[in-house]
């Protein structure tokens, strides 16, 4: 019984190295979406003063927030993953992941919340603008997709967490997650 039970815990605990290995070998080999959830940001959907143009109004990263972004960097860097592109929502929170993360970006309004009554019928135009440049990509690295909860949920149909990555290919099935 004891025997048994050691095994189980190997097995377990074992899991979860072994794929994230095998993700890091997936995203390795490029031609991936890769979406990344803006990292923590204290709160929720944006003040009522909202402006984006202008960060001060909005619900931005902390420090915990600012430290997630570099490891995400950092994650990449250590893993030596090969990236064409970032592109980041217009919030400040999206931006400031993306420019702690990776330091070069480029702000794609597709990837903006719509969470927020003032900005929900922008939905389906984001949506569908979102999947036609993926569908134009010509570029076999990864693209690095920072944005907000809603639009990965859309997307991917599934939930993320701050700072969470969820890879994808192409057609948004979902290959693996790393938090």
């Amino acid at each position: 019984m004891k025997k048994t039970f050691i095994v189980f815990l190997l097995i377990v605990f074992s899991t979860p190295i072994n794929s994230q290995e095998e993700l890091i070998n997936l995203i390795k080999d490029g031609d991936k979406l890769i979406f990344i959830r803006h990292a923590y940001a204290p709160g929720s959907g944006d003040p009522i003063n909202f402006d984006l143009n202008d960060c001060s109004t909005q619900r931005n990263l902390n420090k915990e927030g600012i430290n997630q972004s570099k490891k995400i960097g950092q994650f990449f860097s250590k893993n030596k993953i090969q990236i064409d592109r970032v592109l980041s929502s217009e919030w400040c929170r999206c931006k400031d992941t993306a420019k702690f993360a990776f330091n070069k970006y480029t702000t794609f309004n597709a990837l903006n919340s719509f969470y927020d009554s003032r900005f929900e019928k922008n939905k389906d135009k984001q949506v569908m603008d979102l999947k036609k440049y993926i569908l134009d990509l010509n570029s076999k690295k990864n693209i690095i997709l920072i944005t907000h909860f809603v639009v990965i949920s859309e997307i991917l149909n599934i939930s993320a967490s701050s700072g969470e990555i969820i890879v994808s290919d192409r057609e948004f099935n979902i290959l693996g997650r790393y938090k």
